[in-house]
């Protein structure tokens, strides 16, 4: 009973420290590439109100990731069932993910927005797309460490 107790803490580590990656991720794309840079808004399909409507809304749901992630974090800390190697490999595969599945997904298949407009936009789609499979790599390295130990 104690093992697979242990199984589920070690889980629920990987997943609450995976929400605080996607917010964190979300929050880094949304404040740079929106905000600083205004390459971009979430959806460009419509008028500059709804894209920025549209970043409003990501920047909701972001915050409340991480709020969310952070209370939960925190409540596996004060338990002491927090399994530290599990949530670092949950925190990179959970941005890492996020960035894949922005880059492939919102960018490429449903084409809402694009990393830049008015550019050659290979490099980008390269790095974009590029930094999440390494953030996905170190996430997978990490989780493979936390089993075997």
């Amino acid at each position: 009973m104690a093992a697979a107790s242990a199984e589920a803490e070690t889980k629920r580590s990987a997943w609450v420290a995976a929400l605080i990656g996607i917010g964190l991720m979300a929050a880094v794309d949304e404040i740079v590439f929106h905000q600083l840079l205004g390459w971009h808004h979430f959806y460009d399909q419509a008028t500059p109100a709804i894209g920025l409507l549209s970043d409003g809304l990501l920047h909701s749901a972001e915050l409340i990731a991480i709020v969310a992630g952070f209370f939960l974090f925190s409540d596996m800390r004060r338990r002491g069932t927090l399994a530290p190697l599990h949530a670092w490999a949950g925190f990179f595969l959970g941005a890492g993910g996020f960035q894949l599945f922005d880059g492939i997904v919102d960018h490429k298949i449903l084409r809402i927005h694009q990393v830049r407009y008015g550019v050659d936009l290979l490099p980008y789609d390269l790095a974009w797309n590029g930094a999440g499979l390494a953030l996905l790599i170190v996430g997978l390295l990490l989780l493979r460490r936390a089993r075997a130990a």
